[in-house]
């Protein structure tokens, strides 16, 4: 069994996606009446430590429940990618580094996103297992 597992296992790199946790979500909802707009912020509270990484993804640059993560993000140490549109909003400003695309229309900024963050997969994957 060993074998077979160094032979098909692949490298992997810890990440979490933000909003696939219903439980702790619903969880948090009930007991911090109003707080959508903090799910992410609670999450990179208890996930996020200092060195990782957190990708912000918002169309306008402007979505509450990003910034709030951000804030989060940067008082723990973490480092913060922005992926925005054209105009980048208060997204772009607190970013590390800001990816804006050169659209403005929300449907073509979320079209655009996506060649992005595969991009980002795929260097990814080039430069940790080469």
């Amino acid at each position: 069994r060993g074998a077979e597992l160094a032979e098909k296992l692949q490298g992997s790199l810890p990440a979490i996606a933000l909003d696939g946790h219903q439980g702790l979500n619903t969880a948090f909802l009930n007991d911090v009446p109003g707080g959508g707009l903090l799910l992410y912020a609670q999450q990179l509270n208890g996930y996020g430590n200092e060195g990782d990484v957190f990708l912000g993804i918002s169309t306008s640059g402007n979505s509450k429940n990003i910034l709030y993560a951000t804030v989060v993000a940067r008082a723990k140490g973490m480092k913060v990618i922005g992926l925005t549109g054209a105009k980048g909003g208060e997204l772009a400003e607190v970013s590390d580094v800001a990816i804006k695309v050169p659209q403005t229309e929300t449907y073509m900024i979320q079209e655009l996103h996506l060649p992005v963050y595969h991009t980002l997969c795929l260097m990814l994957e080039e430069r940790f297992f080469g």
